[in-house]
């Protein structure tokens, strides 16, 4: 199965799991039967993969796409589904709108060119950048140095994905703009009888308490008897 044969469309009885019993009994069989493939993804395996599974099958079936496609061409990146960047570049190849699909590269950019196949116009994405890259913090990826071109594809194939074909990526982004860059977090040893004096210091008051004068008594006044004058 290539990328562009894939994503052809094909008649569903219905366009959403959820809109009857029996559909949504459908999506969990077929959905049950890939968790028990070894066609999927780890995230897709096995029980706790089920109810990814069962979501995949639903974007499959709104997309009119076979179901272990999507599951293969999908990352789950922090709880947010994503499209791998060759998915992506099959959709935009396979869909139909455009023709002459091409790259406009150097060592330092990468744009995606093709024409329109209705009237034959020009189109180009975003141009990306290595200097676009550093400002966004990219880079960070080590993928950058290793790979930069490949990057440059993947970041300029997704541009043109999000402006042009939104309603076939379903509204998901994209593997490289839902990436995660984990940071290095160092902590520095402490002695722990400091660190309890440190507590300590917490709770002790902070200045010497005000002293509190003490009013002196008030002497009895007696007041004059004068009821039998």
């Amino acid at each position: 199965m290539n990328d562009q044969s894939a994503i052809t469309k094909v008649p569903q009885a219905s366009s959403s799991i959820y809109l009857s019993e029996a559909s949504f009994e459908f999506a969990q069989r077929q959905a049950k039967m890939l968790a028990n493939s070894s066609f999927v993804p780890r995230e897709f395996k096995g029980d706790t993969g089920l109810s990814n599974c069962i979501v995949a099958v639903g974007v499959a079936r709104r997309m009119g796409m076979d179901p272990t496609y999507v599951c293969q061409s999908i990352n789950v990146i922090n709880g947010r589904p994503s499209w791998k960047s060759e998915f992506i570049s099959g959709a935009i190849q396979g869909c139909g709108r455009f023709v002459d699909f091409d790259y406009d590269e150097g060592e330092e950019y990468c744009q995606v060119v093709c024409k329109r196949a209705d009237s034959g116009k020009e189109v180009r994405g975003v141009k990306i950048t290595l200097e676009m890259a550093k400002a966004e913090g990219w880079t960070r990826n080590a993928k950058w140095r290793s790979m930069p071109q490949r990057m440059l594809r993947a970041r300029a194939v997704s541009f043109f994905g999000r402006d042009y074909i939104p309603d076939i990526l379903n509204g998901m982004g994209s593997v490289e703009e839902a990436e995660i860059i984990e940071a290095n977090v160092s902590v520095a040893p402490y002695d722990a009888e400091v660190k309890a004096e440190q507590v300590n210091d917490l709770f002790m008051p902070k200045a010497e308490p005000m002293p509190v004068s003490i009013p002196e008594p008030i002497p009895d006044v007696q007041e004059p008897d004068d009821f039998f004058d």
